[in-house]
């Protein structure tokens, strides 16, 4: 039973790497989005009220205002997240990916 499931998985893995002619058909590059100027003066505007939170004395403030404080960060951060626009991965998806580059090659 196991030698069959294997096999079973083994077809159905070689039939997801298998070239497909439509994706082949197209030689021209994507194009590239210039990123747009509001988002950089955007982000700068962000960057720049981080470094002023950072720069506050907090032993004065109340644990409300901190906690106030906090969220900000945390909500300018994604923002900032979401500007950028890359593509992250972690590193349990890199040693996966490594993993099964290695068992394929």
């Amino acid at each position: 039973m196991k030698k069959i499931m294997l096999c079973v998985m083994a077809v159905f893995l070689s039939f997801t790497f298998l070239p497909l002619q439509s994706k082949a058909a197209s030689t021209e590059p994507a194009p590239m989005e210039a990123p747009k100027p509001a988002d950089s003066a955007e982000a700068r505007t962000l960057e720049l009220r981080l470094n002023e939170i950072n720069a506050m004395d907090k032993s004065e403030l109340k644990a409300s205002e901190k906690k106030e404080l906090r969220k900000e960060v945390k909500s300018i951060n994604h923002k900032l997240r979401e500007i950028s626009g890359g593509v992250y991965l972690s590193v349990g998806t890199i040693v996966l990916i490594v993993i099964l580059l290695i068992i394929l090659l």
